[in-house]
């Protein structure tokens, strides 16, 4: 029998927090879903956890690639596994109350201009503390696509709601998620253009703040494109110019009238002002690593004479 819901956990050596993940995922009071686990090649004990779960629960189904391909690789293959109507991805280290699906399922089912329900987001930490609520004034409920897409792409916020639910028809018309940085965002903006989200005034997801999550562990953005894709790993990459490229491109691909597209292409202006200095720093950025290296091959060929 085919489930209403999808739920995709793409994990990579996440045996800390896996199964808190895989349990808050379980509990959910809405019943009528799968939970398809694509472990990226884990080296640690991911694999017997979720097998276990697996073998207990016939709800979860567990996949292992032989390799870790990356982010980018595992998200759509979760994606690509889906079988239900709506769809939500779920962080390994991240955790759901029992009622997050119960409160998204009837907005999506009951308004059909809605593509994406979230709720609202609390931090943890490691040990699962409570935190802090988050807050970001987000316009994405407006009829006007246009509207939605300026407060996606120029509010600062923390993407939080791509862990919401999609309907999946909607989410296989983007890219899913493409290998380079920060492609989450441009994800967010796309869907954006498809429809209005709808947020759940209720904090029920709640985001694990901890020293190995990626955007701590690898701070800059140039740096982190190994997270997305392990092949280009020390790559110069513009990953403020390649947003900015592939905002442009979802409008293309939106499929909206005319005058509505011309509407959103006058977004970018605003967001080229807000990021004209990230976009700078992006140029400069493999002139700085050049000279760091020239620097550091200096100091080596110093050392190598005095020796």
């Amino acid at each position: 029998m085919t489930p209403l819901v999808s739920v995709g956990l793409p994990v990579f050596n996440g045996a800390r927090y896996v199964r808190q993940a895989v349990e808050s995922i379980l509990s959910q009071t809405h019943r009528d879903f799968e939970l398809i686990v694509s472990d990226n090649g884990s080296t640690d004990d991911t694999e017997q956890i979720c097998r276990e779960y697996a073998a207990r629960d016939r709800r979860v189904q567990y996949y292992r690639s032989r390799a870790n391909r990356g982010a980018s690789w595992n998200f759509r293959h979760v994606v690509a596994l889906a079988r239900g109507k709506y769809f939500k991805w779920m962080s390994h280290d991240d955790v759901c109350r029992d009622k997050f699906l119960e409160r998204c399922v009837p907005v999506l089912d009951g308004d059909t201009s809605v593509v994406l329900c979230y709720p609202r987001t609390a931090d943890i930490d490691e040990h699962g503390n409570f935190r802090k609520e988050k807050n970001f004034d987000l316009n994405v409920s407006d009829r006007r696509a246009d509207v939605r897409f300026r407060s996606l792409i120029c509010v600062n916020h923390s993407c939080f709601a791509v862990f919401g639910l999609v309907r999946l028809n909607a989410l296989r018309r983007t890219p899913v998620m493409a290998d380079y940085v920060p492609a989450d965002r441009a994800l967010l903006a796309e869907l954006g253009l498809l429809g209005r989200f709808h947020e759940v005034p209720e904090v029920l997801f709640l985001h694990r703040e901890h020293p190995l999550r990626s955007t701590r562990a690898v701070p800059q953005l140039q740096a982190r494109i190994a997270w997305f894709d392990p092949a280009k790993a020390g790559r110069t990459t513009f990953p403020n110019w390649r947003l900015l490229v592939e905002y442009a491109r979802c409008i293309g691909r939106a499929g909206l009238p005319i005058v509505e597209r011309a509407r959103c292409y006058a977004q970018l202006l605003p967001w080229l002002k807000f990021n004209a200095r990230l976009l700078y720093e992006d140029l400069l950025y493999p002139i700085r690593r050049r000279a760091e290296r020239n620097r550091a091959a200096g100091r080596c060929g110093a050392v190598h004479r005095s020796t």
